[in-house]
Order: structure tokens, then C-alpha cells, then sequence
């Protein structure tokens, strides 16, 4: 049973409110004030100056543990957006690898399910510890740069933030193990994505939901058994709306950094976990709930169970 040994996310100091980002996102008056009067969108975590790899670098270098378990870490994924973030010949990945001292670690990209790709490489790791020693583990990153227009803002729903987190995954650990899993991959928003947003508004609270239910049924409990849901920091009004449609209460949802951070494309989980964490939110013995949704070639809706 894949389980998280250990969880750091790294958040720069700096952050820029949204009215100073309008020039750069083709943002209206009109929708500066939408995003934050009803999304409840407010500052943007920025690192200017920082390229992926410092994002990443940041974030490893908050596992305490990791200089004395680095012999034990048998693969390295990172888990991103978009396909290509960097201009070739450069790869991030590998440059962390042997500054960690993990050139031993098969390292690898896990993409192509956009914003949920987080949880994808959680499941990946999990399977692929599977057939390793007890003790083996996997370093999962995820971090990345708002470096284009389509890398800063998700029309008429969120905004990009940087920042970065880092996770140590077991093949099975004492908490916070995975009970189950689930996607709902919608090939059908290919093109509709981006060229009918209105379709895609009006189908992602049922495809979500049904991702979440999938997970909650998998896992054997009720929804009223989740103690806590950590989303992807999209926006609030899409939780409020879709709280309401499954009869979950909002205030359960952690939803305090969207106004802080915005959608800090995959590392959105790992960041809500920690913030619920140093707030002991989480009891042992809790059941929670991660969910992402990724749009990009298609869209994917995703959500985890973890024993807490």
C-alpha cells in the first residue's frame, strides 16, 4: 500500500497582487475584479530570477531526511503541467539528480494529465516500489515556471503561482496510505479546452465529482467519512458550487491558500497538505481527500484517499 514518508513544498516570499499581473495576462478591469471578488483570487506566488531547477532544489532541500535515506531512493518523477518547460539541451531533472546525489535513481518525467499529474506520479511510485526492497523509496517533485500566457492563467478560472514541493513515497509506511485512487479522463475536451470554455465550465463539476465519488467508494468509506479535502487551488467558487452538489460542507475544504499562493500548477496537494498539517488538521486515523483537475490535451479529473 503506497504510503508518504515525508512531504516539503517551498512557496517564494514574494507575492504580486493580481492588479499588477493584469498587463502581462491580458486581464480586463472587469476581470481582475472577477477574479478576485468571486474566484477569491488575491496574490500570486513569483520567483523572479528562479528557473525550474532552483523551484525544485528548494523544495528537496526541506526533507530533512533525505541526506540519510538518499541510498534508498530507487526512482525520481517529476510531476509537471506541460510536456516541455525548458528549452533543449537543459534537464532540470537530471542537474537535481546528481547535485542530490541520487544519480543512482531512475529519474523520469510524469505528464500529460496537466494539473493532476501530482497524483498520477503518487500512483506511479506506489507501483513501481511495489517490486522493490521494503525499505526503497521514490522522491516525487513537482514544480514549475508561469513562463508563457498559457502558463499564467486558465481563462476565466485561475491563475498561476510558482513554488515547488518534494515528497518521499513507500511501497507501503504508518500514515498517510493510500486507500484508493481514481481518474476520469476526458478525451473529448481535446480542442474544446481552449476553444469552448463554456462546455468545458459546465461539464468539470460532474467530472470531478465523479473522480471523487469513484475514490470514495474505492476506498470503502462514505463521503461524510472524509475528514478533510485538500483541492487543487483552482478557485473557491468552484468548491463552494461543488460542495453543494454533493452535499460535502465547504469549511472542510481546505481552501486558505488560493488567495495567498493561486493554482501552483501540480504542487497544489502537497502544499494544502502541509498547510493542514502545521494547523493539525489532520488526526490519526483520518480519512482525506486530494483532488486535482488538469485541462491540456483533453482534461483530467482525479482524486486520492489517504489514511492519515
Amino acid at each position: 500500500m503506497t504510503a508518504l514518508e515525508a512531504v516539503a513544498t517551498y512557496l517564494p516570499q514574494r507575492r504580486v497582487p493580481l492588479e499588477e499581473l493584469a498587463g502581462e495576462l491580458d486581464l480586463t478591469p472587469m476581470q481582475v475584479r472577477l477574479f478576485r471578488r468571486f474566484h477569491k483570487l488575491s496574490d500570486v506566488c513569483r520567483a523572479p530570477g528562479a528557473a525550474p531547477l532552483d523551484l525544485l532544489l528548494a523544495a528537496v532541500s526541506k526533507l530533512d531526511d533525505l541526506p540519510a535515506v538518499r541510498h534508498r531512493v530507487r526512482y525520481v518523477l517529476w510531476a509537471r503541467t506541460f510536456p516541455v518547460v525548458v528549452p533543449y539541451p537543459l534537464n532540470p531533472l537530471d542537474t537535481m539528480c546528481r547535485l542530490l546525489g541520487l544519480d543512482q535513481a531512475v529519474a523520469f518525467t510524469v505528464t500529460h494529465h496537466a494539473c493532476a499529474t501530482g497524483l498520477l506520479a503518487i500512483d506511479v511510485a506506489g507501483r513501481l516500489l511495489a517490486g522493490s526492497p521494503p525499505d526503497a523509496l521514490a522522491l516525487v517533485v513537482a514544480g514549475e515556471k508561469a513562463f508563457t500566457h498559457d502558463a499564467r492563467v486558465v481563462p476565466e478560472t485561475s491563475v498561476f503561482g510558482e513554488g515547488a514541493s518534494a515528497c518521499l513515497v513507500r511501497h507501503d509506511g504508518p500514515r498517510d496510505r493510500l486507500l484508493a485512487y481514481a481518474v476520469n479522463q476526458r478525451g473529448d475536451f481535446d480542442d474544446e479546452v481552449t476553444t469552448d470554455t463554456g462546455r468545458f465550465q459546465e461539464e468539470y463539476q460532474a467530472s470531478l465529482m465523479a473522480a471523487i465519488r469513484a475514490a470514495v467508494d474505492r476506498a470503502g468509506v462514505a463521503i461524510d467519512d472524509i475528514a478533510l479535502v485538500l483541492p487543487h487551488n483552482v478557485n473557491v467558487v468552484a468548491w463552494q458550487r461543488l460542495c453543494r452538489r454533493i452535499g460535502y460542507p465547504v469549511d472542510r475544504v481546505l481552501l486558505d491558500n488560493v488567495p495567498l499562493t493561486a493554482h501552483v500548477f501540480c504542487a497544489d496537494a502537497f502544499v494544502n497538505y502541509q498547510t493542514a498539517r502545521a494547523r493539525g488538521l489532520l488526526r490519526p486515523g483520518d480519512r482525506y481527500l486530494v483532488a486535482a483537475a488538469g485541462a491540456g490535451r483533453g482534461a483530467t479529473f482525479s482524486a486520492m484517499v489517504f489514511a492519515h
